[in-house]
């Protein structure tokens, strides 16, 4: 029996739920298209993922080396397992994606211990790592090998080149590696104003998650080793860890579309904008409170819990915190100034009601 395919969405609705939500980038879809067409051969051996080597090192320079894979939680769990041994442990905060939302991965699926710590801001520091950063004799406590960012961070705030390079500096000297899980890295580099590898390799960080699928890609992320000497055995850890991909020209080829010009910028740039468009119109609304620096694509606020109900049957979006009601309000490539204009409209509307 023939079933025809067809659309099954109404491709003008746009939400405030996640960048995630967007669809994938008109110009990932044509390199994708281009990369279709004839055999090229498996497991990243083939050309786009060859030239995509070149193209990281455009960025991130010469001994940088991309192992792409398919998710985000992927690349964490690959990076992390190459940077720690089995008694090993990672030092993040307690807000990190890592802890928070991968379903415990790191830990069940990578064998490794999380020693989270509280932030103000989602923001790790020197001082705040201490906390978790003692007992690597002690046979009874999991060893900290490993302090764990993000950049921008789950609550949409960004490091600084020298917050980064305070942070490398003070877990190298206590014997530590860093990783930097980059799903929005692009928004940063964006917020910033900074080529990437000035808050990665340039400040000390030796291995970082490269996210594309939020910054327009249709899927894959890639993990990027900084620092050979930090990691072991990754391409081993990649199929172990189910992350090797038998077409994987199919990922390269977007990370590729998103990172040899300026797409990957455009992308984030205009995400960020669109954050700052709805944020100005927030603050102008009485009753409703913004909860951190809006630094990146991201909103988060603090308004009645009624209120968001009625306004999350208008447009989607997510609690952050049901009981405080804090709400999480995302922009992605593809949100438009009416898409903010229209959302700020529907805020009001709620608010009065």
């Amino acid at each position: 029996m023939r079933t025809d395919a067809r659309r099954h969405h109404d491709p003008q609705v746009r939400g405030f739920a996640s960048d995630n939500y967007a669809g994938a980038h008109p110009e990932v879809l044509a390199a994708i298209a281009l990369a279709n067409g004839g055999h090229q051969v498996a497991y990243g051996e083939d050309d786009y993922t060859g030239h995509l080597q070149r193209v990281m090192h455009s960025h991130f320079g010469p001994t940088a080396e991309a192992f792409p894979v398919f998710n985000g939680t992927g690349a964490n769990v690959v990076a992390l397992q190459a940077l720690t041994d089995r008694w090993g442990a990672v030092i993040c905060a307690e807000s990190a994606h890592i802890n928070v939302d991968e379903g415990g991965a790191p830990e069940r699926m990578g064998g490794l211990k999380l020693l989270t710590v509280p932030t103000p801001d989602g923001k790790l520091t020197p001082e705040l790592i201490d906390r978790q950063a003692y007992g690597w004799d002690d046979e009874h406590r999991a060893m900290p090998q490993v302090v764990s960012i993000t950049q921008n961070t789950e609550l949409g705030t960004v490091y600084t080149p020298e917050e980064i390079r305070a942070i490398c500096g003070h877990a190298h000297e206590r014997g530590m590696k860093v990783h930097l899980d980059g799903a929005r890295i692009a928004n940063a580099a964006a917020s910033l104003d900074v080529p990437m590898r000035t808050f990665t390799n340039t400040v000390g960080v030796d291995v970082l998650s490269f996210g594309g699928t939020k910054n327009g890609a249709l899927f894959g992320e890639a993990v990027v080793v900084l620092n050979p000497d930090a990691v072991r055995a990754m391409k081993h850890l990649r199929k172990l860890s189910m992350q090797l991909a038998s077409k994987m020209r199919f990922v390269s080829v977007q990370l590729e579309a998103l990172l040899a010009k300026d797409l990957w910028l455009r992308n984030a740039r205009h995400a960020n904008a669109m954050a700052q468009r709805l944020a100005e119109g927030v603050r102008a609304i009485d009753g409703v409170e913004i909860l951190y620096p809006v630094q990146a694509n991201a909103v988060f606020a603090r308004l009645p819990h009624a209120v968001s109900e009625r306004l999350q049957k208008r447009f989607r979006f997510y609690f952050w915190d049901e009981t405080a009601g804090d709400v999480r309000w995302m922009c992605a490539f593809d949100t438009r100034e009416d898409d903010v204009d229209a959302f700020l409209q529907a805020l009001k509307e709620e608010m009065v009601r």
